[in-house]
């Protein structure tokens, strides 16, 4: 049993064939991701989840002025490989490209960008802040032999 009963947020992860996974929120939402054509990897989710936290940030706040007419986050890193084997990525990047109407609205949410990114990388975005500050992983196992496969809810 789980020592941390009350997390406020959770995803269960269910594998659907060899290298293929669906995680999916207790209210539903779900994302197909594994190893294979069509799938991002695990590596590319976490980029795209970085990516995606500050990315939220900047448009929650620029789309109050105006409807972006391009919104572009490309998040990169680089594999790095310890002299024990043991893999992590390096040097990750988040490069925003934005472009807003020339008008009012869009001036105003242009002039916003620059700060938002920073709030976001500084104080907002859990995901990123969470990889910069090292948090520790807990693993426990559960396994069976024979018997009846793990019921869901769902």
């Amino acid at each position: 049993m789980s020592e941390h009963q009350n997390p406020t947020h959770s995803v269960e992860l269910l594998r659907t064939a060899t290298n293929r996974y669906v995680a999916r929120t207790a209210d539903g939402a779900e994302v197909a991701f594994g190893r294979g054509e069509g799938l991002l990897s695990p590596v590319e989710l976490l980029l795209a989840a970085i990516a995606g936290c500050s990315a939220i940030d900047v448009d929650t706040v620029t789309s109050r002025s105006t409807e972006p007419t391009d919104f572009r986050v490309e998040a990169s890193g680089d594999k790095f490989t310890e002299d024990s084997g043991a893999t992590r990525l390096t040097d990750v990047n988040l490069s925003f490209r934005l472009a807003f109407p020339d008008d009012e609205g869009g001036r105003k949410a242009a002039g916003l960008v620059d700060r938002l990114v920073a709030l976001s990388h500084d104080k907002y975005c859990t995901v990123s802040r969470t990889v910069e500050h090292a948090t520790p992983v807990a693993v426990e196992t559960e396994v069976r032999v024979g018997g009846d496969p793990a019921t869901t809810d769902r």
